[in-house]
């Protein structure tokens, strides 16, 4: 390995996954939400923060609408 290196002579790429990159929010959620996500990650051995990014990636995937009724 060399002490140093000339970055000018390196062939630098962009990352292809740059777009996908996490990026943090602060979203406010109610504490209900809260556990039963944090229930299901006991469950099922994964992060709770990772099954909502999972649950709402799905969700933008198909393209799901929100049905809601009004009383």
């Amino acid at each position: 390995m060399l002490k140093e290196y000339d970055i000018d002579k390196l062939n630098p790429r962009s990352n292809p996954y740059a777009k996908e990159l996490k990026k943090q929010v602060t979203l406010k959620m109610s504490p209900s939400v809260i556990d039963y996500f944090k229930q299901q990650a006991m469950e099922s051995g994964i992060p709770y923060q990772t099954l909502i990014n999972l649950y709402l990636s799905d969700c933008a995937k198909e393209k799901r609408k929100l049905k809601m009724t009004w009383q």
